[in-house]
């Protein structure tokens, strides 16, 4: 009911009668009244005027499960959130719920991860009250497991779109799916994927944000940044998180049409920091120079060598790094 009540109060430019949240929701006063109360008490500002109603003048510098449901504007995605005050990892989390049977877009967001996952074993740190930890469960009818490393490309593209919308910041990919500002990454994510009889059970599409520390670590200064400083002011996490839902509902569904990137190779090059840049591909025991020419509809890089061939660089086989600095 809270959710709902707030929904309607962010929605409206005025007042909001009593009469009217009572038949839009088929409840008494005294249950509106509650609902009302409650809200004040989690740290939302809330005028009520005798025969005009209620009106919301201010929202509480916090993620609530409360402020996330009545933000979100998707069709599958988040329609089960879990918010949690701390956990280990979203991911794991994420994992257990899909073990349990979670639906399709289940997703889990913790407001600080102790044991946060990044590639390749690293840690991705989310202390309290400052940057965005959240994992979704998804399960993709029919789709060939080969095709589950695709799915990080969208997330990256679902980032970018919802920093851009929610902040004003030019924001870029570089591939596969990590998200950059000036050349620093703020953003990272990790899918990891149960398969049954070689099919896809489930994929868990982990994704971190570095949002509201003034700092990131020291060892990570010449490569990492945050949206507080690149804006210079704190970012609203709730309304980010639930930029990046919509968004990443939209392209998901875009995908699953051919299952692949074909869609969204277009928009995704508008993005891409890597094309027509200089980078050097990383394989065990062999590397080499080439320029990055965008991506195939099965998201892998291509580049072009020194003698005019194209190389697939695959997702998650290799690194790709510029010649200079992090991009």
């Amino acid at each position: 009911m809270k959710s709902e009540i707030l929904n309607v109060l962010r929605a409206s430019d005025g007042y909001v009668s009593g009469q009217e949240l009572c038949d839009r929701f088929g409840v008494s006063r005294t249950a509106i009244w509650k609902g009302i109360h409650q809200l004040k008490e989690e740290g939302y500002e809330i005028e009520a005027v005798p025969r005009k109603g209620y009106r919301l003048c201010g929202c509480p510098d916090h993620i609530t499960q409360v402020e996330l449901e009545s933000r979100m504007q998707t069709g599958w995605a988040a329609k089960k959130l879990y918010y949690l005050d701390t956990v280990d990892s979203t991911n794991d989390y994420a994992k257990r719920l899909a073990e349990e049977g979670a639906q399709h877009g289940t997703v889990v967001v913790a407001d600080e991860q102790t044991k946060g996952k990044g590639r390749r074993g690293r840690v991705w740190e989310t202390p309290a009250g400052t940057n965005i930890a959240m994992s979704m469960v998804v399960r993709p009818q029919q789709l060939a497991p080969e095709k589950a490393s695709m799915m990080t490309l969208l997330a990256g593209m679902a980032v970018a779109c919802a920093v851009r919308e929610t902040t004003g910041l030019e924001v870029g990919i570089k591939w596969p799916n990590d998200t950059v500002i000036h050349g620093k990454k703020i953003s990272g994510t990790l899918t990891e994927m149960s398969m049954e009889l070689g099919a896809i059970h489930y994929l868990v599409i982990g994704t971190g944000i570095n949002a509201n520390m003034d700092e990131v670590p020291e060892y990570l200064r010449e490569t990492a940044t945050t949206l507080k400083r690149e804006l210079g002011r704190p970012v609203n996490r709730a309304q980010l998180i639930c930029a990046y839902m919509k968004s990443f509902e939209e392209y998901y569904d875009k995908f699953m049409e051919h299952q692949d990137l074909s869609l969204l190779i277009e928009e995704y090059h508008s993005m891409l920091v890597n094309k027509d840049r200089e980078v050097r591909v990383l394989e065990p025991g062999h590397e080499y120079n080439g320029i990055a020419r965008g991506i195939n509809a099965q998201g892998c890089l291509l580049v072009e060598k020194k003698d005019g061939s194209i190389a697939e660089v695959y997702a998650g086989e290799v690194s790709v790094r510029g010649i200079y600095g992090y991009t």
